[in-house]
Formats: C-alpha cells, structure tokens, sequence
C-alpha cells in the first residue's frame, strides 16, 4: 500500500485525512510540486523545491521548511514506497490550512497544511525517434488566469483546457494568448524547432517556470551544439514548425507529430529532438 506523508507523520495514503474547512480544498489556496525520482535520484529537485518555496511566498503562506528539509522528507517518502515501483514522481502539497469558518481573506495564525504521495512512473523515453511516443495536440485560446507563473493548486482553467484536447482524442492542447501567441500547453510547456533552431515562449507571467524547459535550455546552452531562443512565438510560426515538443517533469520532452489533425512538419519525430533529448539526459541529475 502506498505510504503518503501528512502533517508530520507517514500513514496509509488511504486513510490520510484533513478537514473540509482546509482552504487547499475550499479555495485552491495552496501550492504544489511533482518531483521525479528515477531510481530513487531525483531530477531538478533543488529548482523543483525553490519554484515551490517561490510559489509560498507569493501566496504568503508561513512553511519555514528549508529545501535540505524537503529533501530528507521526500527521500524517506520515496524509501517508504519502495515497493510502488522503482521509478516514482513524488507530488507535495502546502495548503495555507485549515480555518474555523470560510472567509475569503487569508486567516492569521493557521498552520499550513503538508501532504506528499508516490506513485508510480514509466520508464523514461528511448533516445531514439523511431522508438519514441509520438503526441497529437490540439491549440485553442488561453482563457486561464494571469497568474500562471505560480504553480498553484488551483487548476480548473488547466483542467478544462485539459478535458478539451482529452475529448477530441488529443494527448494535450496547445493554448494561445489574444494576440495569437503561444503561451503553453495544458499541463506543460511547449517548444518548437525551425531550420534547426529550438524555440519557446518567453518566462513571464502567461507560463510555468517549468524546471524541465529550463533543463532542457540551460543543457543546450551549455552543449552548444543546437541554437536555442527564448522569444515570442506565434501560432503561425508553430503551425509551420518543423518539430514540436512539450515537456514537464512526467513527459520530459515529448515529440508532438500531429497538431489539429495536421502532421508537423513531415508527419516524424524529428532529428532535432533525438539530438536534444540525448543531451537532456545526459545532464538531467545534475540539477
């Protein structure tokens, strides 16, 4: 049975309790993180847990856990779940906590509520475009809130956009701002690739700080041998990519050969991403 943490004891995931005041389920009002570990080696947990700390101090809530702290949590968590698989994502959740009452503004002397569970996670992807999971996306407008840059337990607009792309087939939906931008997908962040040049969105408030994307262009950076750029992309320029990818810490980088019922560029997963997952990997526990 899968061990989960709560409030500073490891139980049964299925008998961990909270409140129904806890405003993490009245509002959202929480912040969350999803941490690979492969081979009990976590990938980017130091950004993972500062994006986090980031996050709780833009929603001010009190958790004075220091990313050490984290770590000795979660490695135990991981430990204790040994037995769910060998490869695990570990999700932690911070709610502000549980109130005497439902009020909008936030209370004062509340404890914030810390829950974590593992659970089971694939293999990672072969290096190999011809072995790999081919994605097909949808695009749509963006219609969540401003505020995407903080890794919120509120994800409704996340979901709906979700359920959209979910229900016509789609493995994920491509989203764009009102000036015909792409932001990111539902659940992750999007690239393209022109004349061998990967390109993505700018990091501002539209997008997730995603430790993956930021992986993936520090590595490239670093390599040197494949041209990266952070900039405003348009929906026509991803309709005419050569190559697409999204990525998030479940997927890493994931080549999308479909996008509206339309193959990318020649319909394959393409050179580019091969060469960049390849370094990707290479590089990925250290961080």
């Amino acid at each position: 049975m899968s061990i989960a943490y709560l409030n500073g004891s490891y139980v049964p995931l299925a008998e961990a309790r909270i409140s129904p005041l806890d405003r993490g389920f009245l509002f959202g009002d929480g912040i969350y993180e999803v941490v690979p570990y492969y081979g009990a080696k976590p990938v980017g947990f130091v950004p993972h847990m500062n994006r986090m700390i980031d996050g709780l101090a833009a929603l001010e809530i009190n958790c004075n856990k220091t990313v050490d702290q984290w770590r000795e949590l979660m490695d135990e968590l991981v430990a204790k779940n040994a037995d769910v698989g060998e490869n695990l994502g570990v999700y932690v959740h911070v709610s502000r906590g549980a109130d005497t009452k439902r009020f909008h503004a936030y209370p004062e002397n509340v404890e914030p509520t810390i829950f974590a569970f593992a659970f089971a996670i694939k293999n990672p992807e072969p290096a190999d475009r011809t072995k790999v999971t081919q994605f097909s996306v949808s695009s749509t407008e963006d219609l969540r809130w401003k505020r995407c840059n903080i890794k919120s337990t509120a994800l409704l607009g996340n979901v709906m956009h979700y359920q959209q792309g979910h229900a016509a087939g789609n493995n994920e939906i491509l989203l764009y701002n009102g000036n015909g931008e792409l932001t990111e997908g539902s659940s992750c962040n999007a690239f393209i690739v022109k004349d061998g040049v990967v390109i993505t969105p700018i990091q501002d408030n539209q997008i997730l700080p995603g430790i993956t994307r930021r992986i993936i262009i520090d590595s490239l950076k670093a390599d040197g041998s494949i041209q990266v750029e952070e900039r405003t992309v348009t929906m026509d320029e991803v309709r005419n990519a050569d190559e697409i990818w999204i990525t998030s810490s479940s997927k890493e980088i994931a080549p999308v050969t479909k996008l509206d019922g339309q193959p990318v560029g020649n319909g394959e997963v393409g050179e580019v991403w091969e060469a960049a997952f390849k370094i990707y990997s290479a590089s990925k526990f250290d961080y």
